[in-house]
């Protein structure tokens, strides 16, 4: 599936739960984004990167100002045409929402359900249909032998890359990926972004990628979109990001820049059944 456009025009977003008074998460932000483009978005915690993306999913609505899917509203369609523009756009969270006892296979599978009918869904949860794509799809994570391991005997660095993986077999023009190194030690971060990215080219997707790691967003991605307190602090080609742009964009979270306390490594072995709690009365 090509790869698709998006313009945001003076975009503010406010999170439904927030006071009256609280600050927009996002203040009147323009970007353009051509179809099959690579992005990396940076900034201090807080600085609404995540709001970012989940506004261009379409899961948070403009509070003013506009945003374009490929030159369409996507608020100002009918809930049918919505439905079925969201099913063009591919949002990994932080914290994959795999269900712990599923098969993985299973999980991985549910990406491509925006494409199949009702009946093929629900026959792919007993006989799955795709295994070999979802296989293919793991073996590029490194995970080729978890294809048939229930979700909650994974570690948490294997969630994630599942969580990733999905990418890859998702009906979807547009990805936007939100922290996906967070649980990964140096090596496999380097091979999820390496396959998220050389994926992304091969499909001729639009990627957007929230990272905390400056270093590998630099290397990573030709653009780099900057945020602080929801504000677009720069917009520049990974080659013009310098010292100085960063040391403005972290002022008082300099710790952020120089990157977080490594992710111990997490061995990768089923995770501990929890004991069963017996209630007498």
């Amino acid at each position: 599936m090509a790869g698709v456009t998006l313009a945001l025009d003076a975009l503010q977003v406010r999170h439904p739960a927030a006071a009256a008074d609280a600050p927009a998460a996002l203040r009147p932000l323009s970007l353009r984004i051509a179809a099959g483009e690579q992005l990396a978005v940076i900034g201090p915690s807080g600085a609404g990167k995540t709001t970012l993306l989940h506004a261009i999913a379409c899961a948070l609505r403009p509070a003013s100002g506009r945003l374009l899917i490929d030159g369409i509203d996507p608020w100002s369609l009918p809930v049918r045409q919505l439905q079925r523009l969201r099913a063009r756009l591919f949002l990994a969270p932080q914290v994959p929402p795999l269900p712990p006892r599923q098969r993985t296979v299973t999980a991985l599978l549910a990406a491509r359900l925006p494409s199949m009918s009702l009946w093929t869904g629900l026959r792919s949860l007993v006989h799955p249909v795709g295994a070999a794509d979802a296989h293919a799809a793991l073996e590029r994570f490194d995970l080729g032998d978890k294809l048939w391991t229930r979700v909650d005997r994974l570690s948490g660095g294997e969630r994630q890359r599942v969580g990733l993986a999905r990418a890859l077999l998702a009906p979807a023009g547009l990805w936007l990926v939100d922290e996906p190194l967070s649980a990964l030690d140096p090596t496999r971060s380097r091979l999820a972004v390496e396959t998220l990215t050389g994926s992304a080219r091969e499909r001729g997707a639009t990627m957007l990628a929230t990272l905390h790691q400056v270093d590998v967003a630099i290397a990573a991605f030709p653009r780099i979109i900057g945020l602080r307190d929801g504000e677009l602090a720069f917009d520049l080609p990974s080659a013009a990001v310098t010292r100085d742009h960063l040391l403005r964009l972290y002022a008082q979270f300099e710790h952020e820049l120089a990157g977080a306390p490594p992710v111990p490594h997490e061995p990768e072995r089923p995770a501990a059944r929890q004991p069963t709690v017996v209630v007498c009365r």
